[in-house]
């Protein structure tokens, strides 16, 4: 389905809306793409004309965010982005932003790969798909997390050329201040809302340690000073603490990962302000074709539920990500969610996956696509369920309040889904 209603009001619902403790009985008004009025308020200001739907005491809650996604890697195998003509991965993305959309998941920050172009058709209602905040392609230091050149080919700053996933867009090889600078200018250039750069070893690569130290504290700076200067920020893919610290203290605002950094480094991310966008991987999440990577997949997993729990001791600000890299993963994304039920109540992941995420995206500030922020405060919130928000949300079968697991199975749970006041799903009875 995909139809815009002039006006749209949702009666018969239970209310979840992304902040509070419950959800609670109600009633949303959407108006063009914006969340007109909730309560008793919607009803006396609904027109005549407005369309009405009735959840039938199902529960209305924002639309979820991701904090942590590659479209283009959800879309191609790994093989055929080393092998495919130069469109096919963008198209291919499209379809995973659209199956992603039909889970729930209505705002994303897909970090690593080009996705300009995907996100501007969905932006111009071509195709369904979530809001997409950018970050272009990752930037990586020779034989670092994304240094995906062959071992026998010199690296570009030494005279080699760029490997596929340099060309393709989704990675970008980048030594020494000067060169770090003028990559992360042109992921700007190119429509970044925030930058991603890898600073330590990663488990799917094959140069590095999970342990490594990646960028130099002057490279992490140049980065840095890039995105200040463009009003965004840095998000520093790493998992141990003293590449944790590293970014930390050259001015990275958002550790990805941090699955293995110890109760000292995980204060430190309170102490700096700054945000922990983590996964809560299992092992089967993905698979890898050696036993030195699995090895490396199963020291992150195990590092899930002790980083979780010294990230709530120190207050750390946490985001929800999904980090899925393979078409065939890419229907976990729900399960992942409901996943944090072994460690925190439904009601909190749920703040975390709507509005937590949501203030997460707002610090991209001025390159935020998606609403202008007048003297800090975005002039239309994502994530929460209150008058002057942009429509996203979903009506579900049963309460994800309660109980996460119905967010599992979203082709039987999900009975609508609107994105923009725009409607995608209707299986209301």
């Amino acid at each position: 389905m995909d139809q815009r209603p002039e006006s749209l009001l949702i009666t018969g619902v239970r209310v979840f809306d992304g902040l509070g403790d419950a959800a609670e009985p109600g009633a949303v008004l959407v108006e063009g793409d914006r969340i007109a009025a909730t309560g008793a308020e919607a009803r006396e200001r609904a027109p005549e004309r407005a369309e009405v739907l009735d959840g039938g005491g199902r529960v209305l809650l924002p639309g979820l965010t991701d904090a942590h996604v590659h479209l283009v890697a959800l879309g191609t195998e790994p093989a055929g982005l080393a092998t495919a003509s130069a469109g096919l991965p963008h198209l291919r993305a499209l379809e995973a932003a659209r199956r992603m959309l039909l889970r729930g998941f209505t705002a994303v920050r897909d970090m690593g790969g080009d996705v300009a172009a995907v996100k501007q058709v969905i932006d111009e209602g071509l195709f369904p798909g979530p809001r997409l905040y950018p970050s272009q392609a990752a930037l990586s230091q020779t034989s670092g997390h994304g240094d995906f050149g062959a071992v026998h080919e010199p690296p570009v700053a030494l005279g080699g050329a760029p490997s596929r996933a340099e060309e393709i867009g989704f990675m970008r090889v980048v030594d020494g201040p000067d060169r770090v600078l003028a990559g992360a200018r042109e992921q700007l250039k190119k429509g970044a809302s925030q930058l991603k750069v890898m600073a330590g070893g990663g488990v799917a690569s094959r140069y590095d340690p999970l342990g490594t130290l990646q960028f130099t504290p002057e490279e992490l700076r140049a980065a840095v000073r890039a995105a200040e200067d463009f009003g965004t920020y840095v998000a520093a893919h790493v998992y141990g603490s003293a590449g944790v610290r590293r970014a930390l203290e050259a001015g990275v605002r958002c550790i990805e990962h941090g699955q293995l950094a110890d109760e000292r480094t995980i204060g430190m991310l309170a102490e700096h302000d700054a945000w922990l966008s983590t996964q809560p991987f299992d092992v089967d999440d993905h698979h890898y074709p050696t036993p030195e990577l699995a090895a490396k997949n199963t020291m992150v997993c195990d590092g899930v539920e002790r980083t979780l729990h010294r990230a709530r001791e120190h207050g750390v600000r946490l985001a929800f990500g999904t980090d899925l890299l393979a078409p065939a993963e890419a229907h976990r994304q729900g399960a992942m969610l409901a996943r944090l039920s072994r460690w925190l109540s439904p009601v909190e992941a749920l703040r975390i996956a709507t509005s937590g995420n949501a203030a997460l995206f707002r610090m991209a500030g001025e390159r935020d696509p998606y609403q202008q922020v007048i003297d800090g405060h975005p002039t239309a919130p994502l994530g929460v369920i209150r008058p002057g928000a942009l429509a996203d949300l979903l009506v579900v079968e049963g309460d994800p309040t309660r109980d996460l697991g119905v967010l599992a199975d979203p082709a039987a749970n999900l009975a609508l889904v609107v994105k923009g006041g725009r409607i995608w799903k209707n299986s209301l009875d």
